[in-house]
């Protein structure tokens, strides 16, 4: 999009970034499920979630760069506001309940 200065390729970057925090929120749900299931990965998860969370933020720069390219090209700001698809802030994973014997 913007070595091409194409409004339309830098459109179709904007829109995807929420396909991005999708990825990453759907990761990071299971991601920690496997931490509460086996403690032993906690580190390797944990280092799985900090570069998850980077590329995600790689998305996030790459759309503010698309956005700026609308502008340059088209001389007005991007029609709407992008969604904001990030929403690992408020997962929760709820523990499974202990199986009881019968009695």
């Amino acid at each position: 999009a913007y070595t091409e200065r194409d409004v339309a390729k830098a459109e179709d970057v904007r829109l995807r970034d929420e396909e991005v925090d999708q990825m990453y929120t759907g990761l990071f749900r299971e991601l920690l499920t496997y931490m509460m299931e086996d403690p032993k990965t906690i580190t390797t998860c944990t280092h799985l979630l900090f570069v998850a969370k980077n590329v995600e933020r790689m998305g996030d720069h790459i759309t503010n760069v698309a956005e700026q390219v609308h502008f340059m090209v088209s001389g007005e700001r991007a029609a709407d506001v992008r969604p904001k698809g990030d929403r690992s802030s408020f997962t929760v994973v709820e523990p499974e309940a202990p199986e009881t014997g019968a009695s």
